[in-house]
């Protein structure tokens, strides 16, 4: 088959690739192989298929000359028209770095919200939309103007189309694009392997019953003097690495004025430690023994990552929960 059969073929490729890249990345592969799969979705692929909508047409180059019938002037001088393959390969990158920071902005305005799902699902979306702009521009170009993609390997610098530059000056060109290539390759490859990560932080709560008409409070907010009875903590790790938590359950006599709180008596119930994966959720059991009964009595369950104080209070602890009780 003839070239002139293929005019839509590279739009086909851009439109299998976006849809490939995107589900590779979004099975959670990782490493090296993320980045390959990030730099064409990001750095190319866009910034292609809008070029092709922008520029459907093939290169024309001709010379004619100036203002021969008003001055005599015979000096010739090149007209273009189209686009060179190299043209298109570096206004390619060019305007993708434009247009991504874009299309990253939009899902900021929706439920969404900005993360890695919804910026890639944009990026591919418009892609395939360009791409489809662009077949539709080729197929109304005439036949003979309309830009097709060689079969063979196209030449990917400055040495086809007729310059009065001389030709010392392709080598300069040739070794600018590929430094200002390699510089984009690079830039983008270490943004996609350090992404920002958003700062780390622990969930930590616990077990409560269900709210219905027939109870006062979710959790259980009545003990007995020296009986024993659990209390159930959930510990969620969300700060990027494995983590290694100290809970801490206090029974403190309290008083309350003008909304201050004052701690006249604390007695320590119970301590337990455990290691939490990232994104890991853990449960804990620790046991409520009430050793006081009269005043205003509340439990403090305390939260610290890794080892606490030698004085475990609300103010030095990371996490910090108060449960106001009642004890007989």
């Amino acid at each position: 088959m003839s070239d002139t059969n293929w005019w839509f073929f590279d739009q086909a490729v851009v439109i299998a690739a976006t849809g490939l890249l995107t589900f590779g990345i979004f099975s959670g592969i990782t490493g090296v192989v993320r980045i390959g799969l990030a730099i064409p979705l990001v750095l190319f692929l866009p910034g292609y298929a809008l070029v092709s909508a922008l520029f459907p047409d093939k290169p024309n180059d001709s010379y004619h000359s100036f203002d021969e019938h008003k001055t005599g002037l015979g000096n010739p001088l090149l007209v273009s028209g189209g686009l060179e393959p190299i043209e298109r390969f570096i206004l390619s990158s060019v305007f993708s770095v434009f247009l991504v920071p874009v299309i990253a902005l939009i899902p900021s305005a929706t439920p969404g919200g900005f993360t890695l799902e919804t910026v890639l699902s944009g990026i591919s979306i418009v892609t395939v939309i360009l791409s489809v702009i662009a077949i539709i521009s080729r197929y109304r170009c005439r036949p003979e103007r309309r830009y097709v993609p060689s079969l063979s390997f196209p030449s990917l610098f400055f040495q086809s189309r007729p310059s009065l530059l001389n030709a010392s000056s392709y080598r300069l060109y040739n070794i600018a694009i590929v430094l200002s290539l390699f510089l984009v390759v690079a830039s983008v490859g270490f943004a996609v392997a350090n992404p920002p990560q958003p700062d780390g932080y622990t969930e930590f709560s616990i077990q409560t019953d269900a709210v219905t008409g027939d109870v006062e409070t979710m959790y259980e907010s009545t003990y007995t003097s020296g009986e024993t009875t659990t209390m159930n903590t959930s510990i969620t790790n969300h700060e990027h690495d494995q983590q290694t938590y100290t809970t801490v359950l206090l029974i403190q006599q309290v008083s309350y004025e003008d909304g201050n709180v004052t701690v006249h008596e604390t007695d320590e119930l119970d301590r337990q430690t455990t290691t939490v994966g990232d994104g890991e959720t853990q449960q804990q059991t620790l046991e409520v023994t009430p050793t006081m009964q009269d005043g205003d009595l509340r439990l403090t369950v305390l939260l610290y990552d890794g080892d606490p104080p030698d004085d475990p209070t609300v103010d030095n602890a990371y996490r910090v929960i108060t449960l106001p009780i009642e004890v007989s």
